[in-house]
């Protein structure tokens, strides 16, 4: 289990992707019952080198071998991914330094005002999961990646509210450096939706199979509104 302990870490690099849906409307149509955000966290360089030749390994010997004629793919999905392929690629980063970090909202008990405002939802529960990690031991830089799929105001309001919730737990000379890249780009964003999705259905479906796959590398995972 990965619970750092010295202060001799220098960067940090976390990868924040989330499974489920923000909907509230439970009569008229069928959204997800939980909303799971997931941060998968490192300060080894060399396992986070390790996250790209997984997920490219991944993709060459058990996606793309057999699509002699169609488009390869270029990423990761983690629901539409076989049970033996999510396993083959958990079983790449057996011997790998890193945490997982999570927290589930129980989407039926968030206050009604609250559900109107999507974006002030989704930085609370962001925010609830990082705080989770011991930034105190970082004293070189914090490196957050978040998945793109937000507008520009959106990602100028997360990045201010993060930015804002960490500056009193990062001594002044730690960079903090906030990125929103397409998943495609990013195998720590594709290995944290994989993550993300089996904690997701663990609460949603009570399906523990692919959360099996790597709960010893999970530090936290955590249900708001119970």
């Amino acid at each position: 289990m990965y619970i750092p302990k010295e202060r001799s870490l220098t960067v940090w690099w976390l990868y924040l992707d989330e499974s489920g849906d923000l909907g509230f409307d439970f009569i008229n149509r069928k959204p997800s019952r939980f909303f799971t955000i997931c941060v998968l966290a490192t300060s080894h360089r060399h396992t986070n080198r390790q996250f790209a030749y997984a997920v490219r390994k991944t993709l060459k010997r058990k996606v793309n071998h057999r699509r002699k004629n169609r488009p390869p793919v270029n990423e990761l999905h983690a629901s539409s991914l076989p049970l033996s392929v999510k396993e083959y690629v958990y079983n790449l980063l057996s011997g790998c330094t890193f945490g997982i970090y999570a927290i589930t909202l129980n989407k039926k008990r968030v206050y009604q005002y609250l559900m109107e405002d999507k974006v002030k939802v989704y930085n609370y529960v962001a925010r609830q999961v990082i705080d989770q990690i011991p930034f105190e031991m970082a004293d070189q830089q914090v490196i957050l990646t978040v998945d793109k799929s937000k507008g520009t105001k959106a990602r100028h309001e997360f990045n201010g509210y993060i930015a804002n919730q960490l500056k009193g737990r990062l001594a002044p000379d730690v960079k903090l450096s906030i990125t929103h890249q397409a998943s495609e780009t990013s195998a720590g964003l594709q290995l944290a939706d994989l993550f993300a999705w089996g904690i997701f259905r663990k609460y949603e479906r009570n399906d523990l199979t692919c959360f099996e796959l790597f709960k010893e590398k999970v530090l936290y995972d955590g249900k708001y509104l119970q």
